[in-house]
């Protein structure tokens, strides 16, 4: 195994997904509006995602599958319309507590849609499949066989994602983040419409 193409590889996976994104803005949102359990069946929902997207990539780079650039493109706006729907429900929902306090109480919810909200978001972004069919081949030589050079790529990047996800939900229960529970909440709410937004723009621009 070449070690140091590996390396490269924790590294520039670290800044993709460390970068804060749609996802990285599902998990603050969930972790400040209904705590950290359900913000970790999040981040696993979101895990299930980035493996299936992985898989499709890996399938694509290896010849077995072909890709379709019409219907990416209409999965991109469905996805976007998801998103767009998430962030306007934790608006209104926020916006509609008058009297906000300091600790106040999370939100009760049920936790498969947790789950859901995180897998939905992560595989209805199909593009990163083309992210990832341009990326992988970057770190491909990281072992001599290049199946197993994906099989290493891919669980070196669910390990990372999984963990950096779950470092932003750990933060969420740090006293300064609970007492600006609700600013974080809506500001995350608010990031993710405008992300909707420009992802719809950006998927119609390039029809």
């Amino acid at each position: 195994m070449n070690v140091a193409v590996l390396l490269a590889y924790v590294l520039a996976i670290v800044l993709l997904i460390g970068t804060p994104g749609p996802i990285v803005a599902l998990v603050i949102n969930a972790a400040s509006r209904h705590g950290f359990k359900y913000a970790l069946i999040t981040v696993l929902g979101s895990n299930l995602a980035s493996l299936v997207l992985l898989a499709c990539a890996a399938l694509i780079i290896s010849g077995v599958i072909a890709l379709d650039a019409h219907s990416l493109q209409w999965i991109s706006l469905l996805g976007c319309g998801f998103i767009a729907w998430m962030a306007l429900h934790g608006l209104r929902a926020e916006l509609a507590q008058q009297h906000p306090v300091k600790s106040a109480p999370l939100m009760p919810v049920k936790g498969r849609s947790g789950f859901f909200n995180g897998f939905f978001l992560g595989v209805s972004n199909p593009k990163d499949i083309v992210f990832f069919v341009a990326f992988f081949p970057q770190f491909i030589s990281v072992t001599a066989d290049i199946k197993l050079s994906l099989v290493v790529l891919t669980l070196v990047w669910m390990v990372a994602d999984f963990v950096i996800l779950l470092s932003y939900a750990l933060l969420m229960r740090g006293n300064f983040f609970q007492r600006h529970q609700r600013t974080i909440s809506l500001l995350s709410s608010a990031f993710l419409l405008l992300i909707a937004i420009l992802g719809a723009a950006y998927t119609l621009l390039g029809w």
